[in-house]
C-alpha cells in the first residue's frame, strides 16, 4: 500500500502537487469513492479522475522525457475554454502514462519546455525549493539606465512578492532591438515581463533558451519536440537523487537484488528437428 499522490504521480497522472490539488478538489475517486490526500492505494483499485478511468500499470514504467520548442499563440494547459490550441495536442502520443509539463509559458512567450511521464521528476524541477535556473531571451523598449538594472538584481517587490534577476546580460542589438538575457530560479506567472515593466522598460519579444541545464537548440523548430535518450534521463535522476522508474512496479517493490537471478539459457546449434 502506498500513498494515491506517490502512485498515480509515478504512473504520470500528474506531479504530487497537481495530484494533491485534485484530491482536495474532489475530483479523484477510488472504487467510486471520493479519495483523500493521504489515502493509500494498492493499485488494484479502479481510480477516476475528473470522471474519466484512470489504468494504473503493473509493468515497469521507463520515465520519459521530452523537449518542446513552444511557438507564441499556443497555451501551455492540458485543454483551454477559448479553443485555442494547447501544447498537448501537439505532443508525440505515448502507450502509457501521460504527459507532465515542467513549467509553463504563457501564450505571448516561445520557447524551452519540458515534459515528462514522472511525477517526482516534474516536481523536483518545478518546485520552488529547489530554486531550478531558467534563462529567457528578452527584446526590449525603453530607456536602460544602471539604476533600473541594478533595481532587477537587487528585488523588486511585485503583487505576489519580491522578485529578482540572477543575473542580466547585454546580448546586443539597438533601438526597439535590444536583447537581454536572464536568469531567474522561480516560475511565477509572467514573472519576467512583469520585472522589466515595473522599471519601465517593455518587453516586446520573450524566448526562453534555458531550463535547469537543458539548453533549447537553434535547429528545433517552433512546434517540434525530441525525445531525450535513456540514458540522458537516468543520468538527470542520479544528479537529482531521485528513484529511477526502471525499479518502480505498482505491487512490487523488489529490487533488482533481490530478484532471483535467471541461469542463461544455452543456445543450440544447428537446424530444428
Amino acid at each position: 500500500m502506498e500513498r494515491i499522490q506517490k502512485v498515480l504521480s509515478h504512473q504520470g497522472a500528474g506531479s504530487r502537487r497537481q495530484v494533491d490539488q485534485w484530491l482536495q478538489e474532489g475530483r479523484i475517486t477510488v472504487n467510486g469513492k471520493l479519495a483523500k490526500p493521504g489515502d493509500q492505494i494498492s493499485g488494484d483499485e479502479k481510480i477516476s479522475i475528473d470522471d474519466k478511468p484512470f489504468r494504473l500499470s503493473r509493468h515497469i514504467i521507463k520515465p520519459k522525457l521530452l523537449m518542446y520548442h513552444k511557438p507564441v499563440g499556443v497555451v501551455s494547459t492540458r485543454s483551454d475554454p477559448e479553443g485555442r490550441p494547447t501544447v498537448y495536442n501537439q505532443l508525440p502520443k505515448i502507450q502509457q502514462g501521460r504527459w507532465i509539463g515542467i513549467g509553463r509559458l504563457d501564450i505571448n512567450t516561445s520557447g524551452l519546455l519540458l515534459f515528462t511521464t514522472d511525477g517526482a521528476l516534474a516536481n523536483r524541477l518545478m518546485h520552488p525549493s529547489f530554486e531550478v535556473e531558467r534563462e529567457y531571451a528578452a527584446r526590449v523598449r525603453g530607456e536602460i539606465t544602471d539604476e533600473k538594472l541594478n533595481a532587477l538584481k537587487t528585488g523588486i517587490q511585485l503583487e505576489d512578492g519580491p522578485a529578482r534577476f540572477d543575473s542580466i546580460v547585454d546580448a546586443g542589438g539597438q533601438g526597439t532591438n535590444h536583447w537581454y538575457h536572464v536568469v531567474l530560479r522561480e516560475g511565477k506567472n509572467r514573472e519576467v515581463r512583469r520585472l522589466w515593466d515595473a522599471v519601465g522598460i517593455e518587453v516586446s519579444r520573450l524566448v526562453r533558451v534555458r531550463y535547469y541545464d537543458f539548453t533549447l537548440p537553434k535547429w528545433l523548430k517552433p512546434g517540434k519536440s525530441r525525445f531525450f535518450d535513456d540514458d540522458v534521463v537516468l543520468k538527470l535522476f542520479k544528479n537529482l537523487q531521485l528513484e529511477y522508474s526502471s525499479e518502480k512496479q505498482t505491487g512490487e517493490r523488489k529490487s533488482r537484488e533481490e530478484r532471483p537471478s535467471k541461469k542463461p539459457v544455452k543456445k543450440q546449434h544447428g537446424r530444428r528437428k
